[in-house]
């Protein structure tokens, strides 16, 4: 079983997370921020992965810190659970609709961290989650995991809509680029990172 458990305790949060690759898609999710527990969530359910959040941050101040302080640890945990990523299929793409919005997102597990955000209006806020903190939850994960990540936001008029689109669309495609296909590194360098 590929799993990993990391905590992180700052001045601005303090997180415990756990994550199991090979599970079944069940959650315990408590972030503090309504919607970003409504979105690690979907990201559980439609990845397959067991995954446990508890952040107790300063959303006194705004979500800011806590988002992206779990992105970090999320993203160290996927890098742990993955290990020397023997057999996995490292890309995938997948493209999902929300109603009237459509997502591609497009993940490289390299061992190198790039993130491209195509994602226009990205602004305001949904219920108490502020969206500009989609762009620097799925940068955090990036960076921490080794991803290279395209998130294209196509269209979309609805703010809950769009981001459940892409949010779902990436636990689509990391199912998908972390499957175990084969018994060898995928590379020609015969390493990944």
């Amino acid at each position: 079983m590929r799993k990993s458990q990391i905590e992180r305790n700052t001045k601005e949060t303090q997180i415990a997370l756990s994550l199991n690759l090979d599970g079944a898609g069940k959650y315990a999710i408590d972030t503090g921020i309504g919607f970003f527990d409504h979105m690690m969530t979907l990201f559980a359910c439609h990845s397959g992965f067991d995954l446990s959040v508890k952040c107790n941050g300063d959303v006194r101040v705004d979500g800011h810190h806590s988002v992206e302080d779990i992105g970090i640890v999320l993203g160290k945990a996927i890098a742990q659970a993955l290990g020397d990523k023997v057999g996995i299929k490292r890309y995938a793409s997948v493209t999902i609709p929300m109603d009237e919005s459509l997502a591609t997102v497009t993940v490289d597990i390299s061992g190198r961290q790039f993130l491209v955000f195509n994602a226009d209006g990205m602004s305001g806020k949904v219920g108490d989650f502020d969206i500009e903190l989609v762009e620097e939850f799925f940068r955090a994960v990036a960076n921490c995991a080794g991803l290279t990540l395209h998130i294209n936001l196509h269209y979309g008029s609805n703010s809950h809509h769009r981001i459940e689109a892409i949010f779902k669309a990436f636990a689509r495609a990391l199912k998908e680029a972390t499957a175990i296909v084969g018994d060898k590194i995928p590379s020609s360098k015969g390493m990944l990172e």
